[in-house]
């Protein structure tokens, strides 16, 4: 009899857990059709798209009076370019539906306080990314472009005595970039600072759910001032520039996640002194 009761208990139990696989692989496929659709999209498009990744280089060159103008390397490197653009584009295009798969997936199993408190977050992620990559296109970027094209030399040639050379001259040396490099160096800027922008949702989401206070975040402030600064060195070019604005807009980032984490944490215990659950000695943990 008994094991009659736990194999009910255990297919009962199963039949939940099918449920939830068959609803998640539906979700996957819906998510990656969608994908595969707006690269396909891109990929129809992908020369305007580059047209206006290219614009911060374009800018730069136009103020030295130089053509904009990249150069292909290897004979396959131009269709390779329009495949990244396609895969950075189309995850942009679908985001949004992804990210509703997504939540259509969680939501049902959970509370509606945590639906409440888990909805900002999930909306505040890509608005910050996107707001770290607009940074990076239209700020970092151009700076950074800026410097590297300061070691550009205009040649010369050297001077004629009597129908003959009496110098080599200087060499010139002229930017010619490759579209590969260049997309890669770009793609790398949009998503160092996309993601470092997420530094204040990712932390206010720990202290609402308990696992850092502001105190602890303010007590670490110096490791988080080295962790940034190595950060800055490894995901951003060898110039001084790009690191230090990195660098400054992360640690800004870090104040302001003890503010919000600190916010959280008032109106945790604004709740609890309501609910009468708040006592003293919860000051002194926190």
């Amino acid at each position: 009899m008994s094991s009659d009761t736990d194999g009910e208990n255990i297919e009962s139990s199963s039949a939940p857990l099918l449920e939830h696989l068959t609803e998640l692989r539906t979700r996957l496929i819906k998510s990656v059709l969608a994908f595969i659709v707006g690269m396909i999209i891109c990929f129809t498009v992908w020369n305007p798209i580059f047209n206006f990744l290219t614009l911060p280089i374009c800018g730069q060159l136009l103020e030295r009076g130089q053509d904009c103008g990249l150069i292909l390397i290897k004979l396959q490197e131009g269709f390779f370019v329009a495949v990244k653009i396609s895969l950075l584009g189309g995850f942009i295009l679908t985001f949004p539906y992804i990210a509703g798969q997504l939540w259509r997936f969680v939501a049902p199993g959970l509370y509606k306080n945590e639906k409440n408190a888990f909805l900002p977050f999930l909306i505040a992620s890509p608005a910050m990314f996107f707001l770290g990559a607009a940074f990076a296109f239209y700020i970092v970027i151009p700076l950074a472009f800026d410097f590297f094209l300061g070691f550009q030399q205009i040649g010369s040639s050297g001077d004629l005595v009597e129908g003959t050379s009496s110098g080599l001259g200087d060499p010139g040396i002229t930017f010619q970039g490759s579209v590969s490099e260049y997309l890669n160096l770009t793609i790398k800027f949009i998503l160092a600072f996309g993601l470092c922008f997420q530094l204040p949702v990712l932390l206010t989401l720990m202290g609402k759910a308990g696992l850092v206070s502001s105190a602890g975040l303010g007590s670490v402030r110096k490791y988080a001032m080295v962790a940034i600064l190595v950060l800055a060195a490894v995901v951003t070019p060898p110039d001084v520039i790009t690191q230090v604005i990195l660098f400054v807009v992360v640690y800004g980032l870090y104040e302001i996640s003890i503010l919000l984490v600190k916010r959280v944490e008032k109106k945790r215990e604004k709740k609890l002194r309501e609910e009468g659950l708040w006592f003293e000695d919860d000051d002194e943990v926190d």
